[in-house]
């Protein structure tokens, strides 16, 4: 079985606030599907492929649970510090400021917060994901 990457679905209240919080972040607007009751808007980011699907359900008021399961969406950013003044400029503030998780050096993170409680990773620069040996055995 071969299998490809296609895209994350989170449901949003607010369209437009969630469209401007991920433009922000780069994230192209590139198409829209209706269905009874409800339609995907279907971001990507330059030169990527539609990796974001955002839901909206008519209607809807009341924010959604986001659970004990979700995490976040992680983004590598090529410059962080200058990510986060063009962020700051439309109102996006990160959680806290960029730290080294877990004492490393060769990168720093922060969380931003979306529109309906989803947190999103900016990575500073390439992105090796961390790896502990695997046991022999």
């Amino acid at each position: 079985m071969t299998a490809a990457f296609v895209h994350v679905c989170i449901r949003v209240r607010d369209e437009a606030a969630s469209l401007r919080f991920y433009a922000a972040l780069g994230f192209e607007q590139r198409g829209r599907l209706q269905f009874a009751g409800a339609h995907n808007v279907y971001l990507g980011l330059p030169g990527g492929d539609d990796v974001l699907e955002l839901t909206v359900n008519d209607g809807r008021a009341e924010p959604y649970e986001l659970g004990t399961g979700y995490g976040h969406l992680a983004l590598s950013i090529d410059d962080l510090d200058a990510a986060l003044q063009l962020l700051a400029a439309a109102g996006i503030e990160p959680e806290q400021p960029p730290y080294a998780p877990g004492g490393r050096t060769e990168y720093r993170i922060c969380f931003l917060t979306d529109p309906d409680g989803y947190r999103v990773e900016l990575i500073d620069g390439h992105f090796p994901t961390p790896q502990d040996p695997v046991p022999a055995g």
